[in-house]
């Protein structure tokens, strides 16, 4: 296996290198009408090169994401055709720029940005935004169903699921075993970890039951429940029994799976006792 690029292991700040990707569409309405004319929309998912947080946004992407986030100074994308015209239109723009100071010149054209696209035909060199689509697009998909959203709830699920996204466990901030602070992607954004007000479980109650709003709550609640139990599962190592692997040890921190957790929240644990088997493997711990 190759080293990652450099982009990947160079320290930067949050968005300073995003790969860009589209999913959709998906059809909102701009009125709450109940037959309400249907618009496609498409979400614009795009990815931290260093730190993997993630940032939703629906189109028009670019300038919304640049006033939230900063502007960035390299973006990879796909060769799509709308990502190679939003290329050639800022090319277009810095060329056309023509200040009497050349100081003020310099400076403006330095500031652009640099648009690299991955190779025709090889979606493999876009693994880590591919992977944010994936996140994204399933749970969405299999949440929403047949209910179509006005343009206002879909984007307040959409920024929830950034929400959801960016509060994954990456690593424990300290060995200590009374310490059970970890490091998120939401930390490199805001310096603390993403957290949701508390709201009453929905996921069981009757669709016609609910106000407009509970609906999104619904589906919100739907999708954490989903998508954190396949974050979990691809924490589990299933690579063939080639070689030994490290047992578990007194002091490291665990994740632990509770299907009644609010929305951003993650229970963890240390590691107090463990207990082997027969065949000398840690099975059972404490």
């Amino acid at each position: 296996m190759g080293n990652l690029p450099s982009e990947r292991v160079n320290i930067s700040g949050p968005f300073t290198i995003t790969g860009l990707d589209l999913c959709g569409p998906y059809l909102v309405k701009y009125k709450n009408q109940r037959k309400g004319t249907l618009n496609k929309v498409y979400i614009c998912v795009c990815i931290c090169f260093s730190t993997k947080a993630i940032h939703l946004e629906l189109l028009a992407t670019l300038k919304r994401f640049t006033s939230r986030r900063g502007r960035c100074s390299k973006i990879y994308t796909d060769n799509a055709t709308n990502f190679v015209g939003s290329n050639s239109k800022l090319k277009k723009f810095y060329k056309l720029i023509n200040f009497p100071d050349e100081n003020l010149a310099n400076y403006f054209t330095s500031e652009g940005i640099d648009w690299n696209f991955i190779p025709p035909k090889s979606p493999h060199f876009g693994g880590l935004w591919e992977a944010g689509v994936k996140s994204v697009k399933h749970h969405l998909k299999r949440t929403i169903g047949n209910l179509h959203f006005t343009y206002e709830e879909f984007e307040t699920i959409m920024i929830q699921i950034e929400g959801i996204l960016n509060s994954r466990p990456l690593t424990p901030l300290s060995s200590d075993e009374d310490n059970f602070d970890v490091l998120t992607p939401g930390h490199f954004l805001i310096g603390r970890p993403i957290s949701s007000i508390p709201e009453p479980f929905l996921t069981d109650i009757n669709e016609n039951r609910l106000s407009r709003w509970q609906k999104t709550t619904k589906v919100v609640q739907r999708i954490w429940k989903k998508w954190k139990s396949d974050y979990l599962n691809t924490l589990q190592a299933r690579s063939k029994w080639m070689a030994e692997k490290d047992d578990l040890i007194i002091g490291q921190m665990v994740l632990i799976k509770d299907d009644f957790l609010p929305i951003n929240t993650w229970l963890l644990g240390r590691i107090l006792e463990v207990y082997y088997g027969s065949d000398g493997k840690v099975r059972v711990v404490k």
